[in-house]
């Protein structure tokens, strides 16, 4: 869907990946970068460039899974070296639950909280259906995602407004 609007995308996934936790030893702040040397390392050159950052998250127990919660406490670090690190990046947030009211938007609102805690400008949708961002109903099965026009609905009112706000910024970074 963004590259249908023209814009570059990158996906990264925690799948098969190691990502350790945070451990708040605060190596970060002295050295001005993490002492975990794993797989994150590949992700924060990557969000160095990125205008637009896309977190997705199945939801367990009402809210974002551990490695995801794991990669955005891992951000100390990136940001212990450069405070700016993530101002003014646009973010959005897709989150997939097992029930219709499954947590996802208790997830979502604890995706825009990382957001805007790094000084991001966070994205929903919009009324009607997609206030904080996109929202899928699994029924516990990938099928289920597949069939939920609903959630469908969501992502697509989600990524147009990211759209909109990602050539804005782009603009105003050409000023």
């Amino acid at each position: 869907m963004l590259e249908e609007q023209g814009f570059e995308t990158r996906f990264w996934t925690v799948r098969g990946k190691w990502v350790d936790y945070c451990a708040h030893c605060d190596h970060c702040l002295k050295e001005k970068e993490c002492v975990v040397q794993d797989d994150v390392q590949e992700l924060y050159a990557l969000l160095a460039e990125a205008q637009g950052i896309i977190f997705a998250s199945p939801v367990y127990n009402g809210g974002v899974s551990a490695q995801t919660k794991a990669v955005m406490d891992r951000m100390r670090a990136v940001v212990a070296a450069d405070k700016n690190f993530f101002r003014g990046k646009v973010g959005m947030g897709i989150v997939v639950g097992g029930d219709r009211a499954g947590g996802q938007e208790f997830a979502l609102m604890q995706i825009h909280a990382f957001y805007i805690i790094q000084g991001m400008i966070p994205v929903g949708g919009g009324f009607f259906g997609a206030n904080l961002g996109a929202t899928f109903w699994s029924r516990d099965t990938l099928e289920g995602v597949k069939l939920d026009e609903e959630g469908f609905r969501s992502l697509r009112k989600t990524v147009k407004k990211f759209g909109l706000f990602l050539k804005r910024y782009e603009q105003e970074d050409k000023k």
